[in-house]
Protein backbone atom coordinates (compact mmCIF):
# COMPACT_ATOMS: atom_id res chain seq x y z
CA UNK A 1 0.00 0.00 0.00
CA UNK A 2 1.43 3.40 -0.28
CA UNK A 3 2.15 6.50 2.14
CA UNK A 4 -1.52 8.32 1.96
CA UNK A 5 -3.59 4.37 2.28
CA UNK A 6 -1.36 3.49 5.43
CA UNK A 7 -1.75 6.95 6.75
CA UNK A 8 -6.06 6.30 6.30
CA UNK A 9 -5.82 2.84 7.36
CA UNK A 10 -3.81 3.54 10.92
CA UNK A 11 -5.56 6.50 11.53
CA UNK A 12 -2.73 9.23 10.69
CA UNK A 13 -0.79 11.43 9.04
CA UNK A 14 1.52 11.00 5.81
CA UNK A 15 3.65 13.35 8.01
CA UNK A 16 4.04 11.24 11.18
CA UNK A 17 4.59 8.06 8.88
CA UNK A 18 7.60 9.70 7.06
CA UNK A 19 9.00 10.39 10.71
CA UNK A 20 8.23 6.62 11.74
CA UNK A 21 10.63 6.46 8.78
CA UNK A 22 13.36 8.80 9.90
CA UNK A 23 13.54 7.22 13.23
CA UNK A 24 14.00 4.04 12.06
CA UNK A 25 10.63 2.83 13.54
CA UNK A 26 9.14 2.09 10.08
CA UNK A 27 10.30 0.57 6.81
CA UNK A 28 9.33 1.11 3.48
CA UNK A 29 9.83 -0.13 0.21
CA UNK A 30 10.48 2.25 -2.56
CA UNK A 31 9.30 1.68 -5.99
CA UNK A 32 10.99 2.56 -9.52
CA UNK A 33 8.76 5.58 -9.44
CA UNK A 34 9.97 6.59 -5.64
CA UNK A 35 7.06 5.63 -4.14
CA UNK A 36 7.14 4.41 -0.68
CA UNK A 37 5.22 0.93 -0.51
CA UNK A 38 4.22 -0.81 2.61
CA UNK A 39 3.01 -4.03 3.78
CA UNK A 40 -0.03 -4.20 5.50
CA UNK A 41 1.94 -5.24 8.83
CA UNK A 42 2.57 -1.41 9.23
CA UNK A 43 -0.72 -0.88 10.20
CA UNK A 44 -0.27 -2.82 13.11
CA UNK A 45 3.82 -1.44 13.59
CA UNK A 46 1.85 1.88 13.08
CA UNK A 47 -0.92 1.66 15.62
CA UNK A 48 1.74 0.30 18.46
CA UNK A 49 3.92 3.11 17.76
CA UNK A 50 1.08 5.59 18.51
CA UNK A 51 0.14 3.44 21.55
CA UNK A 52 3.88 4.05 22.57
CA UNK A 53 3.80 7.27 21.73
CA UNK A 54 0.23 8.49 23.16
CA UNK A 55 2.24 6.95 26.72
CA UNK A 56 4.50 9.49 26.92
CA UNK A 57 7.48 7.31 25.51
CA UNK A 58 9.78 9.35 22.72
CA UNK A 59 10.59 8.00 19.36
CA UNK A 60 14.40 7.14 20.87
CA UNK A 61 12.24 5.02 23.55
CA UNK A 62 10.42 3.52 21.47
CA UNK A 63 13.68 1.04 19.53
CA UNK A 64 13.71 -0.78 22.72
CA UNK A 65 10.32 -1.94 21.68
CA UNK A 66 10.90 -2.65 17.63
CA UNK A 67 11.55 -6.49 18.71
CA UNK A 68 8.29 -6.37 19.13
CA UNK A 69 6.08 -3.81 17.13
CA UNK A 70 4.80 -6.20 14.68
CA UNK A 71 3.16 -7.69 17.62
CA UNK A 72 -0.50 -6.68 19.24
CA UNK A 73 1.35 -5.01 21.89
CA UNK A 74 -1.82 -3.53 23.75
CA UNK A 75 -2.94 -6.79 25.18
CA UNK A 76 0.03 -8.85 24.83
CA UNK A 77 3.39 -8.91 27.34
CA UNK A 78 5.95 -6.78 26.87
CA UNK A 79 9.31 -7.87 24.91
CA UNK A 80 12.08 -8.31 27.90
CA UNK A 81 13.92 -4.49 26.76
CA UNK A 82 10.88 -3.14 26.45
CA UNK A 83 9.83 -3.50 29.77
CA UNK A 84 13.14 -2.14 30.65
CA UNK A 85 12.32 0.90 28.84
CA UNK A 86 8.43 0.91 30.93
CA UNK A 87 10.20 1.15 34.32
CA UNK A 88 12.45 3.47 32.91
CA UNK A 89 9.92 6.01 31.70
CA UNK A 90 7.78 5.01 34.98
CA UNK A 91 10.50 6.29 37.42
CA UNK A 92 10.50 9.36 35.13
CA UNK A 93 7.23 10.21 35.71
CA UNK A 94 6.98 9.37 39.50
CA UNK A 95 10.11 12.01 40.27
CA UNK A 96 8.07 14.23 38.18
CA UNK A 97 4.88 13.50 40.39
CA UNK A 98 7.28 13.74 43.34
CA UNK A 99 8.54 17.58 42.23
CA UNK A 100 4.87 18.59 41.71
CA UNK A 101 3.76 17.60 45.00
CA UNK A 102 6.33 19.77 46.11
CA UNK A 103 5.15 22.50 44.56
CA UNK A 104 1.51 21.86 45.13
CA UNK A 105 2.42 22.23 48.53
CA UNK A 106 3.95 24.81 48.75
CA UNK A 107 1.50 26.88 46.59
CA UNK A 108 -0.94 25.64 49.21
CA UNK A 109 0.63 26.95 52.05
CA UNK A 110 1.35 30.03 50.39
CA UNK A 111 -2.59 30.66 49.51
CA UNK A 112 -3.40 29.66 53.81
CA UNK A 113 -1.11 32.30 54.46
CA UNK A 114 -2.44 34.88 51.90
CA UNK A 115 -5.99 34.00 53.44
CA UNK A 116 -4.97 33.58 56.86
Amino acid sequence: MLIGELANEAGTTIRALRYYEQQGLLQARRLPNGYREYDETSIGRVGNIKLLLSLGLTANDVHGFLACLDQDIADGPLCPASARVIARKLTDVEGKIAALDVVRKRLVDVLAQAEG
